[in-house]
């Protein structure tokens, strides 16, 4: 059985018990700040286990792409993976242990066909119930073994979330791989020879960030078989490399480098690094993952350069990574047609990356020979933290390349001197460009439940008549709240937009019988709209009946700018090409900045012309269609959607233009203006370059465009005045000026030496001789 048809039989068997088939999401986690990655099946789903949000189906399943950076260290052996596939079902609040084990042990026997003989059961502890379950449907007694909490409860995903006692299914590859009859799956003696290949996770509890323990308000079942585990069983192998998921890329790097697969171990584990490593890289840059120096990008920049380091290490002295990668995508594109559509912009970030570090690598790999050499020399045999900034610093050597180097050479590394050294570093670049506009993230101090599953009704309506269902002070819920006290309402249905997706919150006013407050903020939390403002007059009480008032004048900014944004990212793609993608952007009352995907800088005659494209379509006056439609049919329909956002079946879309003749259709819930004439004018007033691969544009539109042309305007006119020319003549009079200053300075400069020079002849004409 191949692993497409291990993956195709998983999901119709869960299919015909019922569940509802969900795509997998992308590696970049959507709205969970406790993830870098995407770590586990269950990722997307644990607003539906927590509550929060309401599951298209009770019964749901999904091969998810995963991505784990604990191990990264370690993979080139055989049990260690950064990307794989999670099979996985779920029940959220349906069905629990009894079912969920039953239908993992058919799914194993009669669809995988794997003897059972040669699997073993592990529970938690005091799990008795899973225990009866196990022995029901015929797993004998010796063959289940109880573990502790270490090895049999699982999560929560990060530091936060659904969490649970486990039960997992392991294969036996025999006694001769263990370390004695007494060897059982709990055993660490590591010698293989039990491998896990099904965890059943009991979803019971949530843990807050102290750790403490809650039970959920349902019972919840998530399951995770890792595709790469048990293709490996049902195929016969011992690892995962000798798998079909992985054998033909390990056949591309062996023709690459000329060496054979199997030679020496050494060797070995360097096309096994390059091999995983370079599928990884392909997922990760697909899901809009770019090269950096922080977080998600650094964890990319880690790998990919692990990678080009190890196969230098078999020959290869080019870059060699876009032929992997041309490989994986001609392998998998077929079950993620992402990475068909996203080709070119990956081989062009790899193809970049790669040369970039292939410059330095040469000259950083021989200092790092020489600083190995000297720490052999002294007594601690420890490479210095100032030597490894320096390597990550001048010659982009990740701090963790340098250890696995080091270790190689039996030598230990300072981190917590690099990590000085690091921080310096951090606050001379703090002093030297600090940067302000970044709204703060308010408090998700809210957390009871709205009937109201549409909240916000803010799209066509400016006012609203509502109920006040919670107010809270320093984060603490309060039944009212008096003048000049600050507050955080949450209101039965609002029209004030709340903070997300690049887009600031609205203002305004919440008014009642007793008292009204003046509204500075509003943010969208997991779920709700939460205000924050000042009671400025009188009382307001939890239940109130209030209305709420948008400043509309601020609001048509924002909208304004909102939309300039869209018909940007348009511009953007026809003048730079389709590679180009939206990767964030912020958009205020006053301005509105727009970061996108591009390797190179953007030259001035091309951002002159973009700007000229986003104009000519404002003075067309084109309609802005909003819509509501499924998912699926927006994307089928040409509809643009960021990478790393997590939709619902249904999604908000917004179309610049007519159907059939449209400059701009995007996914996007934010607020904006009907027709693009009502932007007035755009204009750019800055781009430059935010890191590697990325790029931003600043700009202006509407009242914030008339104000800054009034600005340069009243300047210009100021420098006329002091000039005494018209404004038409101030650029002719300004080179004038520079000329004379030019022409003043060569010949003070040629005064200046004449004078040197005849003072110096005046000098010599008074030396005397002098006899002893």
């Amino acid at each position: 059985m191949t692993g497409d048809e291990l993956r195709e039989k998983y999901l119709i068997f869960f299919e015909q018990k019922g569940h509802k088939v969900i795509p997998s999401s992308s590696l970049i986690p959507h709205g969970d700040p406790t993830l870098l990655l995407t770590s586990a099946g269950m990722v997307q789903f644990k607003p539906y286990f927590t509550g929060e949000a309401v599951p298209p189906s009770p019964r749901l399943a999904s091969c998810q792409k995963c991505f784990r950076t604990t191990d990264i260290g370690s993979v080139g052996n055989f049990k260690h993976l950064t990307f794989f596939e999670m099979l996985g079902n779920f029940s959220i609040g349906d069905y629990f242990k009894k079912e969920a084990i039953a239908w993992a042990w058919e799914f194993v026997l009669n669809w995988l066909k794997i003897p059972k003989e040669k699997l073993w059961i592990t529970i938690f502890l005091d799990d008795d119930e899973s225990f009866g379950y196990w022995r029901e449907i015929g797993v004998r007694v010796e063959r289940i073994v109880r573990c502790g909490e270490k090895d049999n409860f699982w999560g929560p995903a990060g530091e936060t979330g659904p969490c649970g006692p486990c039960s997992e299914i392991h294969y036996d590859f025999g006694e001769e791989f263990g370390c004695g009859p007494s060897c059982l799956p709990s055993c660490e003696c590591g010698r293989g020879r039990f491998l896990e290949i099904w965890n059943l996770v009991f979803t019971e509890y949530y843990q807050d960030a102290q750790k403490k323990r809650t039970p959920l308000p349902r019972k919840n079942i998530d399951t995770g078989m890792g595709l790469e585990r048990t293709a490996t069983v049902i195929q016969g192998k011992r690892s995962f490399y000798d798998t079909d998921l992985f054998v033909p890329i390990i056949q591309r790097v062996s023709q690459l480098t000329g060496r054979k697969y199997g030679e020496t171990e050494k060797a070995d584990r360097a096309m096994r690094i390059v091999s995983e490593h370079g599928r990884a890289v392909v997922f990760l840059i697909t899901d809009g993952v770019i090269p950096s120096n922080e977080g998600r990008g650094y964890v990319l920049r880690r790998i990919l350069r692990r990678a080009a380091l190890f196969g230098r290490t078999l020959g290869l002295d080019k870059p060699f990574l876009g032929e992997v990668a041309k490989d994986v995508i001609s392998k998998m594109g077929h079950v993620y047609p992402e990475l068909v559509t996203r080709r070119d912009p990956v081989l062009k970030v790899i193809g970049t990356e790669e040369t970039r570090f292939d410059e330095t690598l040469s000259t950083g790999l021989s200092l790092l020979n020489q600083i190995a050499e000297q720490a052999k020399g002294r007594a601690d045999k420890k490479i210095s933290g100032e030597d490894i900034f320096k390597l990550y610093d001048t010659y982009g050597f990740p701090a963790e390349l340098t250890a696995e180097v080091a270790a190689e050479n039996g030598l230990t590394v300072d981190i917590e001197g690099f990590e000085k050294e690091m921080e310096q570093q951090r606050e001379r670049a703090r002093a030297a460009h600090k940067f302000v506009g970044d709204p703060a993230r308010a408090s998700d101090g809210v957390v009871s439940l709205l009937k109201s599953e549409r909240q916000f009704v803010g799209y066509k309506k400016l006012m609203h008549k509502s109920e006040i269902v919670e107010i809270m002070i320093n984060n603490q819920p309060v039944d009212f709240a008096s003048q000049e006290q600050e507050v955080e309402i949450v209101l039965q249905e609002t029209p004030l937009y709340g903070e997300m997706g690049g887009q600031l919150g609205d203002t305004g006013e919440v008014r009642g019988l007793n008292g009204s407050i003046l509204v500075s903020n509003s943010v969208q939390t997991s779920k709700y709209i939460v205000h924050h403002g000042k009671v400025v007059k009188g009382r307001i009480s939890k239940h109130d009946v209030v209305t709420a008032r948008v400043d509309k004048e601020r609001r048509l900014d924002i909208a304004r700018n909102h939309t300039a944004t869209h018909l940007l990212h348009s511009a953007l793609r026809q003048v730079l090409g389709s590679d180009v993608h939206q990767a964030g952007s912020l958009v205020t009352p006053d301005r509105f900045r727009f970061d996108f995907t591009c390797e190179t800088p953007v030259l001035k005659e091309e951002l002159a012309q973009i700007q000229t494209i986003v104009n000519e379509g404002i003075r067309r006056n084109l309609p802005v269609t909003k819509k509501e439609m499924p998912y699926t049919q927006a994307v089928s329909e040409g509809a643009i959607a960021l990478f790393g956002e997590k939709y619902g079946d249904v999604v908000r879309t917004v179309r610049v233009g007519q159907a059939k003749a449209q400059i701009s259709f995007e996914v996007c819930g934010g607020t904006h203006i009907d027709r693009t004439g009502d932007i007035g004018f755009f204009q750019i007033v800055g781009e430059g370059s935010i890191g590697s691969g990325m790029r931003r544009i600043e700009a202006v539109t509407g009242r914030g465009a008339e104000k800054l042309i009034e600005e340069r305007f009243s300047t210009l006119e100021k420098i006329a005045h002091e000039l005494q020319v018209p404004t038409a003549g101030v650029e002719g009079k300004v080179a004038s000026v520079l000329e004379e200053l030019s022409a003043e300075r060569k010949r003070a400069v040629a005064l200046e030496r004449q004078l040197s020079k005849e003072s110096a002849d005046s000098l010599l004409s008074q030396v005397e001789s002098v006899r002893g």
